[in-house]
């Protein structure tokens, strides 16, 4: 298939999930609105439609809590079967809509400029009544999700690299007596073994019912936390999106005093998340030790505006040790398995991310090489949710709307002129 043909494949996926104002991250497995993939899911939209780009952001806001922070699923209709729902939650009376409790990386500023470069006319009304709303999020990950400028999660989930090897030793630390039984949708839609385990999920499902317990509070919740864990895919992404937004506010006339003091915060805070080897990492914050896990997330320092030759470094190896990377977990670790989730697997958003880090770094030939090969990934197994490095099969969900929105926005040779 050539790479038109690809475009309009791709923006079918996007009209197809659809739901008139969100969009689904894939038919059946995921049939709410997930935070992060929605904001993928604009920046796919902004290439062909820019006002159904900006609603896509619009209606996920409405779902913001009064803290400011923006939840990582959106229930905006009932669908009993999925598991953890609405009833599992507990958030009733903390949002304007039926939410989880935990967000997600906050993605959102950095496709909100990019959409708004792409027409300011008739980006800057939905701007405006989002700035002050963007602006909250990030005031909230500050406040609560701040160590030091090093941005850390309390649930795996929050991280979005939902069984990454980054939270091993903290995960381990839960004993998750009394989750009670509960059936997964996810295993009912995509073999076992491409999926966290069930040890994994009990795990996640006793950190909900533990925040839940003590009502979502966010200081009750921060005390004693068992699962406190910095993120470098977390830090650099806001310190990216901290950028972004302070870009804005300059487009808007707004102040950008307060934000311009988290970008040096998050700057200097970051430092911390590099291990003895020059390689960024997650941090158990309770253990105060390093992971020692070389990730997809390690290879964002160039998003986040800090450059390494460490990290340039291992992304060569990176290229030369897989067919398609680059894999959620370095090829040939002890922890390394080629279609299980965020342990292996070649994620084109993440890819995306890095090549933009690259770019703004000045690393031309390896963003250029990056996107060539999730191009060619692509090209050869379709929009799938994540895929193998090393063959390129593909992995887990089909028809994904993230991976849409990433060919049709940075992968496809037609992006940005469509």
């Amino acid at each position: 298939m050539d790479h038109l043909a690809l475009d309009e494949a791709a923006r079918a996926i996007l009209r197809k999930n659809d739901r008139g104002g969100y969009t689904l991250p894939t038919f059946g497995l995921y049939p709410y609105q997930w935070n992060w993939d929605s904001a993928f899911a604009a920046w796919g939209f902004a290439q062909f439609d820019i006002d159904r780009a900006w609603l896509e952001l619009t209606t996920l806001f409405t779902g913001q809590w009064p803290n400011g922070m923006l939840p990582h699923i959106l229930f905006h209709r009932p669908d009993p079967g999925y598991f953890p729902g609405p009833d599992v939650w507990g958030t009733e009376d903390k949002g304007p809509i039926p939410s989880s409790g935990i967000s997600q990386p906050p993605v959102a500023a950095t496709f909100a400029r990019m959409i708004y470069d792409k027409n300011p006319d008739a980006g800057r009304e939905p701007l405006a009544a989002l700035f002050p709303k963007l602006v909250a999020w990030h005031r909230w990950f500050m406040r609560w999700r701040n160590a030091d400028g090093m941005i850390f999660i309390t649930h795996p989930w929050e991280g979005g690299r939902d069984n990454a090897p980054d939270w091993d030793s903290a995960m381990q630390a839960i004993d998750p007596v009394g989750v009670g039984e509960y059936t997964r949708r996810d295993t009912a839609h995509v073999d076992a073994s491409m999926r966290p385990t069930k040890e994994d999920y009990d795990r996640y499902i006793w950190l909900v019912q533990r925040a839940r317990g003590l009502g979502w509070d966010d200081a009750a919740v921060a005390q004693d936390q068992p699962f406190k864990v910095a993120d470098p895919l977390m830090t650099f992404v806001l310190l990216r999106a901290n950028r972004d937004l302070a870009a804005l506010a300059d487009a808007l006339g707004e102040d950008r005093s307060e934000l311009d003091s988290w970008t040096a915060e998050l700057t200097a805070g970051a430092a911390a998340l590099r291990n003895d080897k020059g390689v960024f990492d997650g941090y158990n914050l309770n253990l105060g030790e390093h992971t020692n896990s070389v990730s997809n997330a390690s290879f964002l320092c160039w998003l986040g505006g800090v450059d390494s030759p460490q990290m340039l470094a291992e992304l060569h190896r990176a290229f030369d040790q897989c067919a398609y990377p680059v894999p959620s977990q370095k090829v040939g670790s002890d922890w390394f398995n080629a279609k299980r989730y965020w342990r292996g697997p070649t994620w084109a958003i993440v890819n995306m991310l890095i090549g933009l880090g690259l770019i703004d770094m000045g690393h031309h030939a390896e963003a250029e090489e990056l996107r060539a090969r999730t191009a060619a990934l692509m090209t050869q197994h379709g929009f799938a949710e994540y895929y193998d490095p090393l063959t390129g099969d593909p992995a887990g969900g089909d028809s994904f709307t993230w991976t849409a929105a990433v060919w049709l926005a940075w992968a496809s040779p037609s992006a940005g002129v469509q």
